[in-house]
């Protein structure tokens, strides 16, 4: 394995680490964000940052939440930004959110867990479902435009000859 190999291999790792922290924390913002202003105009009775068990392993809510929207991060780090530019970049990040995570959780997850196949057909939910989860998209492609912004100046710096001394 060569050095470019290797080096390129570190890289994708890095972006694909960004990209679950991006989305992480995007579902600790965005997410939960979004959910606290629609509960604030009473359009949904929220429950922020829930620490209710969940299942298999009984951990909160809120840290299941952050697991899975940093997996979903990872994704778009690996997707969006090596085919996207400009605007293409900002609508797959609200559309991965938007329309990606709801299409899973109605017809894969909640079958899985006996619920209701698209939040029973009901128009309000699952227009409620792609609005928190579309602005968690948003949250997770400007938090990983920050992040890789944040990776690159030092970089840059190094290379212009300026160590911060």
């Amino acid at each position: 394995m060569s050095i470019a190999d290797t080096s390129a291999q570190r890289s994708r790792g890095i972006a694909l680490a960004l990209g679950f922290l991006a989305g992480a924390i995007a579902v600790l913002t965005f997410h939960q964000g979004a959910i606290a202003l629609l509960t604030a105009t009473g359009a949904i009775n929220g429950n922020l940052y829930s620490l209710r068990p969940v299942a298999p392993f009984g951990l909160p809510q809120i840290a299941s939440n952050a697991f899975w929207g940093g997996v979903w991060g990872a994704v778009f780090a690996a997707l969006a930004p090596r085919v996207l530019r400009g605007t293409g970049y900002w609508l797959a990040g609200i559309a991965l959110g938007a329309l990606a995570l709801p299409m899973v959780g109605w017809f894969i997850v909640a079958p899985l867990k006996g619920q209701p196949i698209a939040a029973g057909w009901n128009g309000t939910r699952m227009g409620l479902s792609m609005l928190i989860n579309g602005a968690w998209g948003l949250g997770v492609a400007v938090l990983y435009r920050m992040l890789q912004a944040g990776r690159a100046r030092p970089a840059t710096r190094i290379a212009a000859g300026e160590d911060g001394d």
